[in-house]
C-alpha cells in the first residue's frame, strides 16, 4: 500500500494503534467513551488519535475502495489536538464531553479556516469568515472537525449521492457498487468507515436518516428548533434541521448534548426553550422499551411499492422489539391523512430562504438565487430547480407554499389525534422502502414490479422519511439488519415534538438487544507493517 511522503507519517502512527503489544484500543468502531477511557490512562493522545483517522481516510477515501465521502480535511486538526493536549496535560480536565473526539461536519455547514462548498463547484474555493453556531458549540464542547463531508448538491438528493458535481458520488462501505444514500452521504460513508468517531448531517427530507439506514449508523432528525440552523444552507427553513450521526446510541447522545441550545442568531431555536433536556445521556436505559406502547404505520410502507425483503425484515424487528418489552399495536392508522398530499419543498420557500442565507455570507461568489442557475455551474440534475428558484415569486403569496403549511399543520393534527386516541408513545416503520440503489445509473433502480405512485425511479423515490420531516417532529434511524448484497437496512422510530429522550431511549433499548452494527469489510484496520 503506497502512501504520500507527507501522509506516510501519519500512516505510521495510526498503525501503532492496531499493535495490541503497544495499544489495546483499536480506532475502528472505537466510541466516545473508548477514547476518552485511552486518554485518561495515558494509553493515547488526542494527536494520536487524530493521526490514525487521518491515516484511514488517506488510505481508503480516495484510493483503494475510493469511499469518496470526505470533500476537504481541517489542515490545522493536528494542531487542534497539540493544543487538546497541551490544556489536558496542564490541568488534568477534559475541556468538555467531546474532549479529542474527530468530527466530520457535513459541507452545508460554515467552518471557519475550511471551504464552504455545499457541493457546488462555483463555492469551492469560498472560505467563511466565522464558525456555524453548530460548530462552535463541537469546538467549545473539545471537539475536533476533522473535515467537511460530501453532499448532494445543495443538499438536494435522498436515494442516490451522484447529482452534484464537486465531489462526485461517495460509495457505500458495505458494497461500494452501491450508494450511501443522501444528501448527507458522505457524513454517512465517513463514520460507517471510522473516518471519524461521530459526524454531522442535515436533513430536511431525511438527509440524516437515509444515510443512517445505508450506513448500519444511528442518526436523528431533531425536533425542529432544538439545534441551531445558523451557518447552515438552507433548504426549507420550515423542516430544515441539523443531527448528529453515530455508530452507536450512546455517540449519538453525547453529540447531542453538545449541540443543542436557544441561539439568538436562529429565532426558531426559542421554541426549544423548556423542552431541553439537562443530559441526552439518561435516556440510554437498556430496559426503555419494556411497557413502551408503539404504533406501527403501514400506511407508509404499503407492498405495492416495498421491497419484499423490507417487509419480512421489518416483521422480524417487531418479533425482537416485543422481546424487548415493547407493546405493539400493528397496524396503527392515522386515517386522517390518507386524502393528503406530500407537502412540497417549493421553489419560492428555497428563493426565500437563499437570499438570507447569502446576504449572512459577504463576499461569497454567485450571490443570489439568479446568480446560481445562471452560471450553469450547477449539477444537470438540479439546473431547472434553480432556473425555477430563480423564477420563483414571494414565499407569502405563494400557493404551493401556502397549501405546503396547510398539509403540514394537518399531519401535525392527524397524528396528534390519533396519537392520542391509540395511547402511542412513538411510531415506528422502516427508514427506507428498497434497498440502496447502484452508483451511477438512474434507469436501473426500479427494484418492485409496481410503478411509484408519486412518479419517477421507484428505487431513488422510495423513503418513508417524509413524515417526520412533514410533522417536524423528531425521528431516528436505528440499524435493524442487512439484506440483499450486504446492505444495511434501519428502523425508523418517530415521536411527538421534543420526544428525543423517550425515542433514543427506544433505540438504545433495540441496539442493546440486537447489535446489527458492525464494521464494513472494505476498509479493514491498516497494518502494522505499511509498506512502500
Amino acid at each position: 500500500m503506497k502512501l504520500s511522503p507527507v501522509l506516510r507519517p501519519l500512516a505510521l502512527a495510526a498503525a501503532l494503534l492496531f499493535n495490541a503489544e503497544a495499544h489495546a484500543l483499536a480506532i475502528e468502531e472505537a466510541s466516545i467513551a473508548d477514547i476518552q477511557a485511552a486518554y485518561r490512562s495515558g494509553e493515547l493522545s488526542t494527536h494520536e488519535v487524530v493521526a490514525a483517522y487521518l491515516a484511514r481516510v488517506s488510505a481508503y477515501d480516495k484510493r483503494g475502495p475510493y469511499l469518496n465521502s470526505i470533500i476537504s480535511l481541517n489542515p490545522r486538526a493536528l494542531e487542534d489536538a497539540d493544543r487538546l493536549d497541551a490544556a489536558y496535560r496542564a490541568s488534568g480536565r477534559f475541556s468538555g464531553p467531546l474532549h479529542g473526539i474527530p468530527v466530520l461536519v457535513k459541507d452545508c455547514i460554515d467552518a471557519a479556516g475550511m471551504p464552504l462548498t455545499a457541493g457546488f463547484q462555483g463555492w469551492k474555493h469560498w472560505f467563511p469568515a466565522r464558525d456555524a453556531t453548530l460548530v462552535e458549540k463541537i469546538k467549545a464542547a473539545g471537539g475536533i472537525v476533522l473535515g467537511k463531508a460530501s453532499l448532494s448538491e445543495f443538499t438536494n438528493g435522498g436515494g442516490d449521492n451522484i447529482n452534484s458535481v464537486l465531489p462526485g458520488f461517495a460509495r457505500n462501505p458495505y458494497n461500494t457498487a452501491y450508494a450511501t444514500g443522501g444528501s448527507s452521504g458522505g457524513t454517512g460513508a465517513g463514520i460507517a468507515a471510522s473516518f471519524a468517531t461521530v459526524g454531522i448531517g442535515t436533513d430536511t427530507g431525511g438527509s440524516v436518516r437515509m444515510p443512517s439506514a445505508h450506513n448500519a449508523l444511528v442518526g436523528l432528525r431533531p425536533t425542529v428548533g432544538l439545534v441551531s440552523r445558523d451557518g447552515i444552507q438552507p433548504n426549507n427553513s420550515v423542516r430544515d434541521t441539523a443531527g448528529p450521526m453515530a455508530r452507536s446510541v450512546a455517540d449519538l447522545a453525547v453529540l447531542l448534548d453538545a449541540i443543542v441550545g436557544v441561539d439568538a442568531r436562529d429565532p426558531v431555536t426559542a421554541r426549544a426553550k423548556g423542552h431541553i433536556a439537562r443530559t441526552y445521556m439518561t435516556a440510554l436505559k437498556k430496559d426503555a422499551l419494556k411497557g413502551a406502547r408503539l404504533g406501527v404505520l403501514r400506511q407508509v410502507f404499503d407492498p405495492k411499492v416495498t421491497d419484499p425483503r423490507i417487509i419480512a425484515n421489518f416483521n422480524e424487528t417487531l418479533a425482537e422489539l416485543r422481546k424487548a418489552g415493547a407493546e405493539i399495536v400493528d397496524p396503527f392508522r392515522v386515517s386522517a391523512i390518507e386524502g393528503l398530499p406530500r407537502a412540497p419543498q417549493t421553489p419560492a420557500r428555497m428563493k426565500d430562504d437563499m437570499i438570507k442565507y447569502l446576504s449572512a455570507h459577504p463576499g461569497i461568489p454567485y450571490a443570489s438565487p439568479k446568480a446560481i442557475a445562471d452560471s450553469h455551474l450547477v449539477h444537470p440534475l438540479h439546473q431547472p430547480r434553480w432556473d425555477d428558484i430563480a423564477a420563483a415569486g414571494p414565499v407569502e403569496t405563494d400557493e404551493a407554499t401556502i397549501k405546503g403549511l396547510q398539509t403540514e399543520q394537518a399531519y401535525r393534527a392527524a397524528f396528534t389525534e390519533a396519537m392520542d386516541a391509540a395511547r402511542i408513545d412513538a411510531v415506528i416503520f422502516p427508514t427506507w422502502a428498497q434497498l440502496p440503489v447502484l452508483n451511477g445509473d438512474r434507469n436501473t433502480q426500479i427494484t418492485s414490479g409496481e410503478p411509484d405512485p408519486k412518479g419517477g425511479v421507484t428505487g431513488l423515490s422510495s423513503s418513508l422519511t417524509f413524515v417526520g420531516s412533514t410533522l417536524q417532529w423528531p425521528a431516528l434511524s436505528v440499524p435493524n439488519g442487512y439484506l440483499g448484497e450486504g446492505l444495511p437496512v434501519g428502523l425508523q422510530i418517530l415521536g411527538r415534538a421534543w420526544d428525543e429522550s423517550r425515542i433514543i431511549g427506544y433505540a438504545y433499548a433495540y441496539e442493546q438487544a440486537t447489535h446489527y452494527r458492525r464494521p464494513p469489510a472494505s476498509v479493514p484496520p491498516l497494518p502494522p507493517d505499511l509498506k512502500d
